[in-house]
Protein backbone atom coordinates (compact mmCIF):
# COMPACT_ATOMS: atom_id res chain seq x y z
CA UNK A 1 0.00 0.00 0.00
CA UNK A 2 1.19 3.26 -1.37
CA UNK A 3 -0.29 6.80 -0.35
CA UNK A 4 0.28 8.94 -3.62
CA UNK A 5 -0.88 11.95 -2.40
CA UNK A 6 -2.31 13.85 0.70
CA UNK A 7 -4.65 17.07 -0.16
CA UNK A 8 -5.99 19.42 2.89
CA UNK A 9 -8.62 22.33 2.28
CA UNK A 10 -9.57 25.43 4.95
CA UNK A 11 -13.46 25.09 5.27
CA UNK A 12 -15.49 28.11 6.87
CA UNK A 13 -18.13 27.17 9.34
CA UNK A 14 -20.64 29.67 8.64
CA UNK A 15 -22.44 29.71 12.18
CA UNK A 16 -23.32 32.02 14.35
CA UNK A 17 -23.11 30.90 18.19
CA UNK A 18 -21.29 31.14 21.28
CA UNK A 19 -20.06 29.29 24.58
CA UNK A 20 -18.75 31.27 27.59
CA UNK A 21 -15.26 31.32 26.15
CA UNK A 22 -16.06 32.48 22.40
CA UNK A 23 -17.70 32.66 19.49
CA UNK A 24 -18.13 30.68 16.46
CA UNK A 25 -18.23 33.60 14.06
CA UNK A 26 -15.02 33.34 11.54
CA UNK A 27 -14.38 29.72 12.99
CA UNK A 28 -12.92 27.27 10.18
CA UNK A 29 -11.84 23.46 10.21
CA UNK A 30 -9.41 21.37 7.70
CA UNK A 31 -10.57 18.39 5.35
CA UNK A 32 -8.24 15.58 4.36
CA UNK A 33 -7.93 13.26 1.91
CA UNK A 34 -5.01 10.53 1.74
CA UNK A 35 -4.94 9.28 -1.71
CA UNK A 36 -3.55 5.58 -1.78
CA UNK A 37 -3.03 3.24 -4.50
CA UNK A 38 -5.52 0.41 -3.69
CA UNK A 39 -8.89 -0.48 -5.40
CA UNK A 40 -11.73 -1.56 -3.35
CA UNK A 41 -15.49 -1.48 -4.40
CA UNK A 42 -14.43 -0.51 -7.94
CA UNK A 43 -12.84 2.59 -7.32
CA UNK A 44 -9.52 4.04 -5.25
CA UNK A 45 -8.98 3.95 -1.46
CA UNK A 46 -8.56 7.18 -0.19
CA UNK A 47 -8.69 8.21 3.57
CA UNK A 48 -10.85 11.16 4.89
CA UNK A 49 -11.18 13.19 8.31
CA UNK A 50 -11.47 16.67 9.52
CA UNK A 51 -9.87 18.39 12.05
CA UNK A 52 -12.78 18.59 14.74
CA UNK A 53 -15.02 21.58 14.96
CA UNK A 54 -13.91 24.43 17.88
CA UNK A 55 -10.60 24.88 16.09
CA UNK A 56 -9.33 26.31 13.20
CA UNK A 57 -8.00 25.20 9.99
CA UNK A 58 -4.59 23.57 10.13
CA UNK A 59 -4.54 23.14 6.30
CA UNK A 60 -0.56 25.14 6.62
CA UNK A 61 1.05 22.95 8.86
CA UNK A 62 -0.48 19.85 7.09
CA UNK A 63 0.80 20.88 3.87
CA UNK A 64 4.03 22.87 4.85
CA UNK A 65 5.58 20.13 7.22
CA UNK A 66 3.46 16.77 7.70
CA UNK A 67 2.34 16.17 4.58
CA UNK A 68 6.00 16.16 3.10
CA UNK A 69 7.01 13.87 5.60
CA UNK A 70 4.96 11.49 4.72
CA UNK A 71 5.25 11.59 1.31
CA UNK A 72 9.33 11.83 1.30
CA UNK A 73 9.30 8.75 3.99
CA UNK A 74 10.39 5.53 2.79
CA UNK A 75 8.05 2.78 1.97
CA UNK A 76 9.18 0.61 5.03
CA UNK A 77 9.13 3.17 7.45
CA UNK A 78 5.31 3.30 7.56
CA UNK A 79 3.94 -0.21 5.95
CA UNK A 80 3.02 -2.83 8.99
CA UNK A 81 5.48 -5.76 7.74
CA UNK A 82 2.72 -8.33 8.56
CA UNK A 83 0.03 -6.83 6.52
CA UNK A 84 1.95 -4.63 3.76
CA UNK A 85 -0.89 -1.83 4.56
CA UNK A 86 0.40 1.94 5.87
CA UNK A 87 0.45 1.17 9.69
CA UNK A 88 -0.85 4.39 11.11
CA UNK A 89 1.12 4.86 14.42
CA UNK A 90 4.12 3.91 12.29
CA UNK A 91 2.87 7.15 10.09
CA UNK A 92 2.27 9.27 12.91
CA UNK A 93 5.82 8.95 14.11
CA UNK A 94 7.17 9.84 11.10
CA UNK A 95 4.79 12.89 10.42
CA UNK A 96 6.26 14.24 14.30
CA UNK A 97 10.31 13.66 13.16
CA UNK A 98 12.03 16.73 14.11
CA UNK A 99 9.42 18.25 16.23
CA UNK A 100 10.23 19.20 19.85
CA UNK A 101 8.77 17.82 22.48
CA UNK A 102 6.26 20.40 24.07
CA UNK A 103 4.08 22.62 23.05
CA UNK A 104 1.73 19.51 21.30
CA UNK A 105 -1.16 21.83 19.78
CA UNK A 106 1.50 23.00 17.52
CA UNK A 107 0.96 19.75 15.54
CA UNK A 108 -1.10 17.50 17.20
CA UNK A 109 -4.19 18.73 15.57
CA UNK A 110 -2.45 18.51 12.37
CA UNK A 111 -0.71 14.77 12.67
CA UNK A 112 -4.05 13.48 14.29
CA UNK A 113 -6.21 14.58 11.23
CA UNK A 114 -4.08 12.86 8.43
CA UNK A 115 -3.89 10.33 10.59
CA UNK A 116 -7.30 9.47 11.21
CA UNK A 117 -7.81 9.65 7.66
CA UNK A 118 -5.24 6.82 7.18
CA UNK A 119 -7.08 4.52 9.59
CA UNK A 120 -10.14 5.50 7.41
CA UNK A 121 -8.04 3.96 4.79
CA UNK A 122 -6.86 1.03 5.93
CA UNK A 123 -9.92 0.07 7.38
CA UNK A 124 -11.70 0.81 3.37
CA UNK A 125 -9.31 -1.57 2.20
CA UNK A 126 -9.52 -3.90 4.96
CA UNK A 127 -12.93 -4.04 4.07
CA UNK A 128 -13.85 -3.51 7.96
CA UNK A 129 -15.76 -0.74 9.43
CA UNK A 130 -13.22 1.15 11.41
CA UNK A 131 -14.48 0.80 14.89
CA UNK A 132 -14.24 -3.20 14.38
CA UNK A 133 -10.08 -2.79 13.45
CA UNK A 134 -9.58 -0.41 16.33
CA UNK A 135 -10.83 -2.86 18.50
CA UNK A 136 -8.59 -5.77 17.07
CA UNK A 137 -5.44 -3.46 16.26
CA UNK A 138 -5.52 -2.36 20.25
CA UNK A 139 -7.11 -5.82 21.64
CA UNK A 140 -10.46 -4.36 22.86
CA UNK A 141 -13.71 -6.21 23.30
CA UNK A 142 -15.87 -6.83 20.79
CA UNK A 143 -17.68 -3.89 19.91
CA UNK A 144 -20.97 -3.69 20.90
CA UNK A 145 -24.18 -3.09 17.94
CA UNK A 146 -25.25 0.23 19.71
CA UNK A 147 -24.08 3.48 20.98
CA UNK A 148 -25.47 5.60 23.75
CA UNK A 149 -25.66 9.62 22.43
CA UNK A 150 -26.28 12.46 24.23
CA UNK A 151 -26.54 15.74 22.68
CA UNK A 152 -23.94 19.10 23.09
CA UNK A 153 -26.56 21.91 22.60
CA UNK A 154 -27.78 24.98 24.58
CA UNK A 155 -25.32 27.39 22.76
CA UNK A 156 -25.52 31.01 23.48
CA UNK A 157 -27.54 32.91 20.92
CA UNK A 158 -28.46 36.57 20.76
CA UNK A 159 -32.47 36.89 22.06
CA UNK A 160 -32.49 33.40 23.06
CA UNK A 161 -35.41 33.07 25.94
CA UNK A 162 -35.74 29.75 28.57
CA UNK A 163 -38.23 28.80 26.52
CA UNK A 164 -36.32 28.59 23.23
CA UNK A 165 -33.80 26.51 24.87
CA UNK A 166 -36.74 24.35 25.96
CA UNK A 167 -37.83 24.16 22.51
CA UNK A 168 -34.32 22.80 20.96
CA UNK A 169 -34.40 20.20 23.99
CA UNK A 170 -37.65 18.94 22.82
CA UNK A 171 -36.11 18.14 19.59
CA UNK A 172 -33.25 16.25 20.59
CA UNK A 173 -36.32 14.21 22.64
CA UNK A 174 -38.27 13.95 19.54
CA UNK A 175 -35.10 12.73 18.14
CA UNK A 176 -34.48 9.95 20.36
CA UNK A 177 -31.75 11.38 22.65
CA UNK A 178 -32.13 10.46 26.10
CA UNK A 179 -29.34 13.03 27.69
CA UNK A 180 -28.63 16.52 26.63
CA UNK A 181 -25.99 19.53 27.55
CA UNK A 182 -26.23 23.16 28.20
CA UNK A 183 -23.41 25.72 28.13
CA UNK A 184 -23.43 27.69 31.62
CA UNK A 185 -20.44 30.87 32.13
CA UNK A 186 -21.38 33.27 29.39
CA UNK A 187 -24.43 34.84 31.47
CA UNK A 188 -24.38 36.01 34.89
CA UNK A 189 -24.56 33.49 37.14
CA UNK A 190 -28.58 33.92 38.40
CA UNK A 191 -29.31 34.32 34.50
CA UNK A 192 -27.37 30.58 34.08
CA UNK A 193 -29.08 29.31 37.43
CA UNK A 194 -32.67 30.33 35.33
CA UNK A 195 -32.10 28.61 32.26
CA UNK A 196 -30.79 25.11 34.19
CA UNK A 197 -33.44 25.65 36.14
CA UNK A 198 -35.88 26.06 33.35
CA UNK A 199 -34.47 23.13 31.56
CA UNK A 200 -35.12 20.40 34.84
CA UNK A 201 -38.51 21.74 35.14
CA UNK A 202 -39.06 21.09 31.42
CA UNK A 203 -37.34 17.78 30.93
CA UNK A 204 -38.91 16.81 34.57
CA UNK A 205 -36.91 13.08 34.44
CA UNK A 206 -37.58 12.58 30.59
CA UNK A 207 -34.11 12.90 29.53
CA UNK A 208 -30.29 13.81 31.25
CA UNK A 209 -28.93 17.34 31.75
CA UNK A 210 -25.15 18.16 31.81
CA UNK A 211 -23.75 21.63 31.65
CA UNK A 212 -20.42 23.28 29.98
CA UNK A 213 -18.65 26.13 30.65
CA UNK A 214 -16.17 25.64 28.27
CA UNK A 215 -13.32 26.24 30.66
CA UNK A 216 -14.48 30.37 30.57
CA UNK A 217 -14.77 30.28 34.76
CA UNK A 218 -12.10 32.00 36.89
CA UNK A 219 -11.09 30.27 39.99
CA UNK A 220 -13.27 32.83 41.91
CA UNK A 221 -16.36 32.57 39.96
CA UNK A 222 -15.96 28.46 39.71
CA UNK A 223 -16.36 28.66 43.24
CA UNK A 224 -20.02 30.13 43.11
CA UNK A 225 -21.05 27.74 40.53
CA UNK A 226 -19.78 24.88 42.67
CA UNK A 227 -21.96 25.87 44.93
CA UNK A 228 -25.09 27.31 43.22
CA UNK A 229 -25.17 23.93 40.77
CA UNK A 230 -24.38 21.40 43.35
CA UNK A 231 -27.28 19.02 44.68
CA UNK A 232 -29.08 19.63 40.95
CA UNK A 233 -28.74 16.10 39.98
CA UNK A 234 -26.62 17.40 36.73
CA UNK A 235 -25.39 14.44 34.81
CA UNK A 236 -22.07 16.44 34.98
CA UNK A 237 -20.38 20.01 35.07
CA UNK A 238 -18.23 19.91 32.17
CA UNK A 239 -14.86 21.85 32.33
CA UNK A 240 -15.39 24.61 35.04
CA UNK A 241 -11.58 26.29 34.71
CA UNK A 242 -9.10 26.61 32.59
CA UNK A 243 -8.22 22.87 30.83
CA UNK A 244 -4.16 23.31 32.76
CA UNK A 245 -5.65 24.76 35.67
CA UNK A 246 -5.21 21.21 37.36
CA UNK A 247 -5.17 22.67 40.99
CA UNK A 248 -8.65 24.83 39.93
CA UNK A 249 -10.18 21.47 38.78
CA UNK A 250 -9.22 20.08 41.91
CA UNK A 251 -11.00 22.52 43.90
CA UNK A 252 -14.00 22.86 41.88
CA UNK A 253 -14.70 19.08 42.00
CA UNK A 254 -13.78 19.40 46.13
CA UNK A 255 -16.62 22.25 46.41
CA UNK A 256 -19.06 20.69 43.80
CA UNK A 257 -19.13 17.05 44.71
CA UNK A 258 -20.86 15.58 41.86
CA UNK A 259 -19.77 14.60 38.40
CA UNK A 260 -17.35 16.59 36.89
CA UNK A 261 -15.98 16.06 32.87
CA UNK A 262 -13.18 17.68 31.03
CA UNK A 263 -9.90 17.04 29.20
CA UNK A 264 -11.26 18.06 25.45
CA UNK A 265 -8.84 20.84 25.05
CA UNK A 266 -5.98 18.94 26.29
CA UNK A 267 -3.57 17.43 23.33
CA UNK A 268 -1.48 14.51 24.60
CA UNK A 269 -1.21 12.02 26.74
CA UNK A 270 1.44 13.64 28.70
CA UNK A 271 -1.40 16.45 29.53
CA UNK A 272 -4.11 13.53 30.53
CA UNK A 273 -1.59 12.45 32.74
CA UNK A 274 -1.13 15.21 34.33
CA UNK A 275 -4.86 15.91 34.65
CA UNK A 276 -5.40 12.46 35.99
CA UNK A 277 -2.63 12.97 38.62
CA UNK A 278 -2.89 16.40 39.81
CA UNK A 279 -6.67 17.64 38.29
CA UNK A 280 -8.73 15.93 41.91
CA UNK A 281 -10.66 13.58 39.16
CA UNK A 282 -11.95 10.39 40.66
CA UNK A 283 -12.40 7.19 38.35
CA UNK A 284 -15.91 5.88 40.42
CA UNK A 285 -17.37 9.87 39.71
CA UNK A 286 -15.78 12.22 36.86
CA UNK A 287 -15.79 11.64 33.06
CA UNK A 288 -12.15 12.21 30.97
CA UNK A 289 -12.61 13.59 27.43
CA UNK A 290 -10.30 13.40 24.67
CA UNK A 291 -10.56 14.65 21.36
CA UNK A 292 -8.96 12.11 18.50
CA UNK A 293 -7.83 13.90 15.36
CA UNK A 294 -6.89 17.42 18.02
CA UNK A 295 -4.65 15.17 20.26
CA UNK A 296 -2.49 12.79 17.63
CA UNK A 297 -5.51 10.60 16.08
CA UNK A 298 -6.29 7.20 17.11
CA UNK A 299 -3.18 5.27 18.07
CA UNK A 300 -2.33 7.94 21.12
CA UNK A 301 -6.43 8.07 22.26
CA UNK A 302 -5.95 4.20 22.50
CA UNK A 303 -2.98 4.75 24.06
CA UNK A 304 -4.09 7.21 26.47
CA UNK A 305 -7.11 4.83 27.00
CA UNK A 306 -4.54 2.24 28.32
CA UNK A 307 -2.91 4.71 30.92
CA UNK A 308 -5.79 5.60 32.42
CA UNK A 309 -7.39 2.19 32.72
CA UNK A 310 -3.67 1.34 34.85
CA UNK A 311 -4.77 4.53 36.89
CA UNK A 312 -7.91 2.80 38.09
CA UNK A 313 -10.20 4.66 35.13
CA UNK A 314 -12.86 2.48 33.16
CA UNK A 315 -12.96 2.73 29.53
CA UNK A 316 -16.59 3.51 29.75
CA UNK A 317 -15.34 6.54 31.78
CA UNK A 318 -13.57 9.00 29.13
CA UNK A 319 -15.50 10.16 26.21
CA UNK A 320 -14.30 11.24 22.78
CA UNK A 321 -15.32 15.24 22.41
CA UNK A 322 -16.92 16.03 18.92
CA UNK A 323 -19.83 14.23 17.98
CA UNK A 324 -19.08 13.06 14.90
CA UNK A 325 -18.50 9.78 12.71
CA UNK A 326 -14.76 10.01 13.53
CA UNK A 327 -15.36 9.83 17.52
CA UNK A 328 -18.31 7.21 17.33
CA UNK A 329 -15.42 4.84 15.46
CA UNK A 330 -13.49 5.52 18.94
CA UNK A 331 -16.30 5.29 21.27
CA UNK A 332 -17.17 1.78 19.54
CA UNK A 333 -13.67 0.18 19.43
CA UNK A 334 -11.90 1.04 22.55
CA UNK A 335 -15.19 0.48 24.57
CA UNK A 336 -15.98 4.32 25.63
CA UNK A 337 -18.87 5.10 27.59
CA UNK A 338 -21.20 7.01 25.25
CA UNK A 339 -20.30 9.13 22.42
CA UNK A 340 -21.28 13.12 21.80
CA UNK A 341 -23.79 14.36 19.10
CA UNK A 342 -24.35 17.80 17.42
CA UNK A 343 -27.12 17.41 15.74
CA UNK A 344 -27.81 20.43 13.79
CA UNK A 345 -25.19 23.19 14.86
CA UNK A 346 -22.16 22.75 12.27
CA UNK A 347 -23.70 22.14 8.87
CA UNK A 348 -22.17 19.13 6.69
CA UNK A 349 -19.56 18.28 10.04
CA UNK A 350 -23.00 17.86 12.30
CA UNK A 351 -24.16 14.40 13.39
CA UNK A 352 -23.71 10.87 12.06
CA UNK A 353 -24.96 8.69 8.64
CA UNK A 354 -27.58 10.44 6.89
CA UNK A 355 -30.64 8.20 8.09
CA UNK A 356 -29.32 6.64 11.10
CA UNK A 357 -32.22 7.32 13.56
CA UNK A 358 -31.64 6.64 17.62
CA UNK A 359 -33.09 4.26 19.26
CA UNK A 360 -33.74 4.97 23.08
CA UNK A 361 -30.66 6.83 22.97
CA UNK A 362 -28.23 4.86 21.08
CA UNK A 363 -27.56 4.67 17.70
CA UNK A 364 -26.90 1.52 15.88
CA UNK A 365 -23.29 1.14 14.84
CA UNK A 366 -22.37 1.87 11.35
CA UNK A 367 -21.72 -1.14 8.98
CA UNK A 368 -19.74 0.92 6.03
CA UNK A 369 -16.19 0.24 6.02
CA UNK A 370 -13.80 2.61 7.13
CA UNK A 371 -15.12 5.88 9.15
CA UNK A 372 -18.58 5.90 7.02
CA UNK A 373 -18.16 9.61 5.48
CA UNK A 374 -19.62 8.16 2.62
CA UNK A 375 -23.11 8.24 4.40
CA UNK A 376 -23.23 11.33 4.77
CA UNK A 377 -23.77 12.53 1.09
CA UNK A 378 -23.41 16.95 1.98
CA UNK A 379 -20.06 16.40 3.32
CA UNK A 380 -18.78 13.34 1.45
CA UNK A 381 -19.49 15.95 -1.60
CA UNK A 382 -16.85 18.20 0.20
CA UNK A 383 -14.19 15.15 0.68
CA UNK A 384 -14.85 14.15 -3.10
CA UNK A 385 -14.43 17.35 -4.58
CA UNK A 386 -11.18 17.90 -2.52
CA UNK A 387 -9.74 13.75 -3.22
CA UNK A 388 -10.57 14.34 -7.50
Amino acid sequence: MRITGIRAATVPLNIEMSNAAFSFRGMSTTIVAVLTDRVAEGRPVTGFAFNSTGRYACTATIEGRIAPRLMDAEPGDLLDPATGLVDPARAAAVMATGEKPGGDLERSMAIGTVEVALWDAVAKVRGQPLHHLLADAYGRPPPPDRMFCYVGGGWYRDGQTPADLCAEMDRYLDAGYRLVKTKVGGRPLDEDRRRVDALLAHLDGRAGLAVDANGALSPDRARTYAEAFRGLGLRWFEEPVHPLDYAATAEFGALYGDPVATGENLFSRQDLMNLQRFGGLRPHRDLIQTDVPQSYGYDATARAVRMLEAEGWSAASILPHGGNQMSLAAALGLGMGMCESYPDVFGVFSGYADGAALIDGCLPAPTAPGIGFERQARLYGLFRDLAN
